[in-house]
């Protein structure tokens, strides 16, 4: 028998955004009454759990974005909250490599957003100092980030959760949404075996976040194309060629940074991720494939349109994939040292990545609001390090619908 829950807020989704715009909300509005529902049994299952913990600085983005003003808060609010909870955090720093001379005038754009961005003590360096932070590595210039850091995230979202229930906000696990029938006072949805009405409804759903927005009949003018990341770990061995974070200068026609180089919060090394096309929304290995979901991809002609346009580097990405010693060269660009042998396969992540029906992959976050709805619509990295400045954001989007 389901049960009937009423409530003032029900937030879709227990990664790391959606438990920081429940945080927010119950911060900012006192009493009121909220729900957390999720498909998944534990929190975090999705992008928030498969990632390299890397709390980045804000250093990418273009000044403005909301990815800028949002990363640069949510980096001194997760770091707050490890400080003050005792969860893991490092700052170790990052280097950003220009290997080549084509990779120079990139890395001159990503030193003025840095410094627009306003981050602290960054800093351009040559090959000599390169060394000195990092001895097995090379390039012509690097930009050093002293505030990236490294976290491990799902404990990060356990410990909202846990927060999250003791302020009496009810986490309801194993509740997909099926339905959403918005009114003029309220919103009515099916989740799970529970039917749930609200005042307001936050849609953090990551990959399923354009369904639910439909769902809830809004018209986004994005799609959600899922992005494979597949990651290398350096065998014990192989670990010292690596102090902190090292990453290349990334191609500025994609919102993905390419394959680095990353010691963790547990010191185990990463090497990646790439970013292939996952053969459906929830495919962290590439078989067997989701063809409905393909089809749907497919037909959409955004992705098309996108497909087109990069069909070269889309094939290169699937070879590199396939192959340990082609994955071993690109990260060998800036560690010349490392070699195939030192990897080993590791996990995967699958990017929720939006496109519009021009096929330009969206780089900043999307946002839009449709009635009693809000719904998240693009948050990718650095939406984990951005997720708690995410919350307070949208809780000042509907503080006229909650005061009083």
């Amino acid at each position: 028998m389901s049960r009937r829950f009423e409530y003032d807020v029900c937030v879709i989704g227990t990664g790391l955004i959606g438990l920081g715009v429940a945080s927010a909300l119950a911060a900012r509005f006192d009493g009121i009454s909220m729900i957390v529902v999720d498909k998944e049994t534990s929190v975090a299952a999705h992008q928030s759990g498969h990632n390299s913990g890397v709390v980045h600085s804000g250093l990418y983005y273009r000044p403005g974005s909301l990815k800028a003003r949002l990363c640069v808060a949510g980096r001194r609010e997760i770091e707050e909250l490890c400080r003050d909870a005792g969860l893991p955090y490092r700052q170790t720093g990052k280097l950003v490599i220009a290997t080549r001379p084509s990779d120079l005038p990139a890395l001159d754009e990503l030193e003025r957003r840095g410094r627009e961005n306003g981050l602290r003590g960054l800093s351009r360096i040559g090959p000599g100092d390169i060394s000195a932070f990092e001895p097995a590595a090379t390039g012509l210039a690097a930009l050093h980030v002293p505030e990236s850091g490294v976290t491990d995230f799902p404990s990060i979202a356990r410990h909202l959760a846990n927060r999250l229930e003791r302020r009496g906000v009810e986490i309801v696990s194993g509740a997909e949404v099926t339905q959403i029938m918005q009114g003029e006072s309220a919103i009515e949805m099916n989740a799970g075996e529970h039917r749930v009405t609200a005042r307001l409804l936050i849609n953090c759903g990551g990959l399923h976040s354009d369904l639910i927005a439909k769902m809830a009949g809004a018209r986004p003018n994005v799609r959600i194309v899922p992005f494979r990341g597949e990651y290398y770990e350096l065998i014990d061995e192989a670990r010292d060629l690596v102090n902190t974070l090292i990453y290349p200068v990334p191609d500025p026609r994609f919102p993905f940074l390419g394959v680095h180089l990353t010691r963790r919060v547990d010191d185990t090394v990463e090497v990646g991720p790439n970013a292939v096309l996952a053969l459906g929304r929830e495919h962290y290995r590439d078989v067997p494939a989701d063809w409905g979901e393909l089809r749907s991809i497919i037909a959409h002609r955004g992705f098309r349109n996108l497909a087109r346009r990069h069909l070269v580097q889309g094939a290169k990405e699937v070879f590199n994939s396939r192959s340990r010693a082609l994955y071993a060269r690109q990260a060998r660009r800036l560690v010349p040292e490392l070699r195939a042998g030192h990897l080993t396969r590791g996990g995967a992540g699958v990017r929720a990545q939006a496109v519009d029906g021009k096929g330009k992959l969206i780089d900043d976050f999307v946002i839009e609001r449709a009635g009693r709805s809000v719904h998240i619509l693009n948050a990718p990295s650095p939406g984990a390090t951005a997720s708690l400045a995410i919350g307070r954001h949208i809780a000042g989007l509907v503080k006229d619908d909650l005061a009083g």
